[in-house]
């Protein structure tokens, strides 16, 4: 992960919520005031977001201390102990909602992405993301991605090619869209065509993409059109795909399994901050 990258979200997140200051805190609490936050687990799953919490409560005081009690990608269940952060209060409530925020949605995305790669034992399939990921967000879903065991796409429209249905009906076939960008990229860009028929495949096939995606087609149609496939074309399905029928596109012999679910339709991590001060333990956020 960009920590630059990262410490400037932060700041950015931060500056959203906090405005000119927080005024229920700093109207209750002196900066001299020390507290701690444990935060527990409420679900069951994996733990994804120990750079936010580092990061994210380190920016407000850099003497913040930070004990660990689980590890990046390491399975939790309910009630389990993942960190405790001892510092000032004031700054600790600062951090506290965007932070957890964060943690919710990264630990969720993490937790999907783990249960779709248990979905593909047993055969040579890979799960990974796609674009569908909150505006913003890019780094920490495609991050989260993979601490969950899944593989990223490519992370926007600037690192690989891929000519969707859209951009084949613009240019007027897939024979004209891949000469066309054939012409003007180097050897280290691959090209993705996007297909759905028997008729697309074989054009994609003859035009030299690097990567097919069979779009919406069954696990039943995959299995019968992989034959056609040099070995040296990766193959990858996409839409339409769910946890239920996950395992049945696994066994079709597909290289590849995009899912857009890993990141645009996560439930929410459930993940509690204990608030202690003078050795009393409160409730405070979930």
């Amino acid at each position: 992960m960009n920590i630059i990258k990262l410490e400037e979200m932060l700041k950015q997140f931060f500056n959203e919520d906090l405005g000119d200051g927080d005024i229920s805190s700093d109207l209750i609490f002196s900066v001299e005031q020390k507290g701690s936050f444990s935060f527990y687990a409420k679900d069951s799953g994996i733990f994804c977001g120990t750079p936010i919490i580092e990061h994210g409560f380190r920016l407000l005081d850099p003497a913040m201390h930070i004990t660990m009690h689980k590890n990046e990608g390491d399975s939790v269940k309910y009630g389990d102990l993942l960190a405790v952060i001892k510092g000032p209060i004031q700054k600790l409530l600062i951090g506290e909602r965007v932070i957890l925020n964060l943690l919710q949605r990264m630990s969720a995305i993490a937790t999907a992405a783990n249960i779709a790669v248990r979905e593909t034992i047993g055969t040579s399939a890979k799960i990974c993301d796609t674009r569908k990921t909150v505006p913003g967000l890019r780094m920490l879903d495609k991050y989260a991605v993979r601490i969950g065991g899944a593989y990223n796409h490519r992370s926007g429209l600037y690192d690989a090619i891929m000519l969707k249905d859209n951009h084949i009906a613009f240019a007027g076939s897939i024979t004209k869209a891949v000469q066309a960008v054939r012409k003007k990229i180097g050897h280290t860009v691959k090209i993705e065509v996007e297909i759905e028929t028997k008729d697309q495949l074989e054009e994609a096939i003859l035009a030299g993409a690097d990567i097919i995606m069979f779009d919406n087609r069954t696990p039943e149609e995959i299995r019968a059109w992989l034959p056609s496939v040099p070995a040296h074309i990766a193959t990858e399905a996409s839409g339409g795909i769910t946890l239920e029928n996950l395992h049945a596109y696994a066994k079709s012999g597909i290289q590849w399994i995009s899912l857009g679910a890993l990141t645009h339709s996560v439930k929410a991590f459930d993940i509690s901050a204990l608030a202690e001060l003078k050795g009393e333990q409160t409730l405070v956020h979930h």
